[in-house]
């Protein structure tokens, strides 16, 4: 950013200027006397709230990192702190952000395939090959005092299904650790989730599966419906259709991304935001929602219950 003076805050004092920098700030207290105009988040999970409230009760715009919280402890007091602050706060769900996703959900929105009947969720990846150059055991995704494990880490999916298909319903749901990883957090995820919607002979169901130990890499989306299917194929950026009576699926777009695109298109979106009063493309309130979804999971493999999600209690992970 032109004319810009950026600072990094660091939990370990350092004197080391990270790129891009223009210094390094050592604590808190530092970053609040710093009066920066915007401020992103990208601590552990469970520091993001504690952080963002002081940063917002100063009039800092906030952009942070996924999930919002490890917890929905605190998270409508920051959305309202901001909301009376005037400034945007935009949750890093950047999947939304590409554009084979993007043409995916369009695709959908205008009934490709016909009414959506069903839905099949899919992501996984080795949790030792995910980061090559460092030590799996002491990773984010490892620790639960850092907010790891497959249900954090791994909830984009949860963001984008209900971005495309609408508010969750209810949720049933197993977390466990199925591997000898070493690690203290549940490396598999099996989520069944209702949609909003629909009638007494119609609610759409989807299937959401999530883990830390296969070694073939997936991360994928299929929509079943009325008029064919529609697969859309995160890690080659291509989106196919099945169409009716066939039994071959046709690649219809295909978008390989760059690493860094959908980190700069989110920025872009901030930046626009702050500068337009838009509302971001994933806001505070939809990492809210996500926490909600995340918290009823949760609450469902305690239980052994279906838990249905109540949006006025929000804060309270929803009812059975």
């Amino acid at each position: 950013m032109p004319h810009s003076d950026i600072r990094v805050l660091k939990h370990n004092y350092s004197t080391d200027i990270a790129e891009y920098s223009n210094g390094s700030l050592s604590n808190l207290s530092e970053a609040i006397f710093f009066k920066p105009d915007i401020a992103v988040i990208a601590s552990p999970a469970p520091c993001h709230i504690a952080i963002g409230h002081s940063l917002a009760k100063g009039g800092v715009h906030l952009l942070i990192e996924k999930p919002l919280s490890d917890s929905l402890l605190g998270v409508a007091e920051l959305l309202k702190t901001c909301k009376e602050q005037g400034i945007v706060i935009a949750t890093g769900y950047n999947l939304r952000h590409l554009e084979s996703l993007q043409y995916f959900r369009s695709a959908l929105l205008t009934r490709v395939i016909g009414k959506v009947l069903s839905v099949r969720c899919e992501i996984g990846q080795y949790l030792p090959s995910w980061r090559p150059d460092s030590d799996y055991r002491e990773t984010v995704s490892s620790k639960r005092c850092l907010g790891g494990g497959v249900l954090l880490e791994l909830s984009h999916e949860l963001d984008y299904l209900r971005w495309i298909f609408g508010e969750v319903e209810w949720v049933q749901a197993s977390l466990s650790k199925q591997s000898n990883l070493d690690i203290d957090v549940e490396d598999s995820a099996h989520i069944t989730i209702a949609f909003q919607g629909g009638d007494q002979n119609y609610r759409l169901i989807g299937s959401v599966n999530l883990d830390f130990i296969r070694h073939d890499t997936t991360r994928m989306c299929v929509a079943i419906g009325e008029k064919g299917s529609l697969r859309w194929d995160g890690l080659s950026g291509a989106v196919s259709w099945c169409g009716e009576n066939s039994r071959e699926w046709l690649d219809i777009f295909c978008q390989k991304s760059q690493r860094d695109d959908t980190y700069l298109a989110e920025w872009r979106d901030f930046i626009e935001c702050i500068a337009t009063s838009k509302k971001p493309l994933v806001s505070g309130e939809d990492g809210l929602k996500v926490l909600e979804i995340i918290e009823a999971v949760r609450n469902s493999a305690e239980s052994g219950k279906r838990i249905f999600l109540d949006m006025t209690l929000a804060g309270r992970g929803g009812k059975s």
